[in-house]
């Protein structure tokens, strides 16, 4: 029997508290169809827009799961990232960040090259919160149309750089700030030793996630479960947003009423099934979202197994490949 298919709204209201169930998401792809149909991107990978809402506010939501601040939930944030950008023959490539290897003390040192910098335009204050992502109240870029480093990432940033929305001209300021910055860490020790080493300069800085914790839409799956499991801050945000318990590691003892969103979630399909099987789970919900649109699935115990023709030989049970293909 083929799991039952809920397929109408990336947002189902169908939860019923009664029934014991765990919530599992995949992580998502844009549909170029998409894309190609809009004169600008969809802002948002798949799975963004449907933990966030459609205005994908990740800037607010990543501050509020990387640090101990009261975030104030009227209040623009920007995100603010030092990236590689890999230049090819006719354009520049944005490099994923877990290709540059960069450490803590090198951002540190780029971090404090820049901030008067940075301050200085966006008239307010930036804050460090680790490596990879810098944070700052959006000040005069707040109606800036940004996009997600997960998003943009090996693909031409022409199509992915940021872009004005109700007012014409802080995409150009914001380029201008980029070249500035770019220039500056050109001769920045950091980059020399990294050449040095073989490894890609840090020779821009990224902006993402404008919006604000007020702009959260979260999914009923997400505001209803008892506990979030994934080690994406964006998890830990929503968790502390919602008054949610979160765990980066999957807790097989708390099943019912969890949702989960992983780095391979193939990995815990055997203790999922086994929890339909012996009837301590009576569904799991899985996420995903084939040509860039939100499917639920849900499957029980009925569900498990593959059916045959061949009716006097034991089902084989279904593998996490065969889920993923169904």
């Amino acid at each position: 029997m083929p799991p039952k298919i809920k397929g109408m709204s990336a947002h189902s209201t169908s939860h019923q508290s009664t029934l014991r169930r765990f919530t599992l998401l995949l992580s998502g792809e844009d549909s170029l169809d998409d894309q190609e149909g809009n004169s600008d991107p969809i802002k948002g990978l798949p799975h963004e827009r449907y933990l966030l809402g459609n205005q994908a506010p990740l800037a607010p939501v990543l501050l509020l799961g990387l640090s101990s601040i009261d975030v104030d939930p009227t209040q623009v944030i920007a995100a603010l990232q030092p990236v590689h950008l890999h230049a090819t023959r006719d354009h520049l490539i944005l490099m994923g960040q877990n290709q540059v290897d960069l450490t803590e003390a090198e951002s540190s040192e780029l971090f404090k090259a820049a901030q008067p910098f940075i301050e200085e335009d966006f008239q307010n204050p930036l804050l460090f919160q680790g490596v990879h992502y810098w944070f700052i109240p959006a000040g005069p870029f707040v109606s800036l149309a940004s996009y997600s480093i997960d998003q943009a990432h090996g693909r031409n940033i022409d199509w992915w750089m940021p872009r004005d929305t109700n007012e014409d001209g802080i995409a150009k300021r914001w380029r201008k700030l980029q070249n500035e910055i770019q220039m500056l860490w050109h001769i920045d020790p950091a980059n020399e030793e990294r050449e040095q080493h073989g490894l890609p300069a840090i020779n821009s800085i990224w902006i993402s996630g404008i919006g604000k914790l007020n702009d959260v839409i979260a999914p009923p799956p997400v505001e209803q479960a008892k506990y979030l499991y994934g080690a994406h801050p964006l998890l830990a945000g929503l968790a502390k947003l919602l008054n949610s318990a979160h765990q980066i590691n999957f807790d097989n003892e708390k099943l019912p009423g969890s949702f989960a969103w992983l780095d391979h979630p193939g990995q815990i399909w055997p203790q999922l099934s086994k929890a339909l099987a012996e009837a301590k789970l009576d569904e799991v919900l899985i996420i995903d979202f084939p040509n860039g649109k939100a499917r639920e699935r849900i499957f029980t115990a009925k569900d498990l197994h593959k059916k045959s023709w061949a009716f006097w030989k034991k089902s084989a049970p279904l593998t996490w490949k065969e889920i993923t293909q169904l």
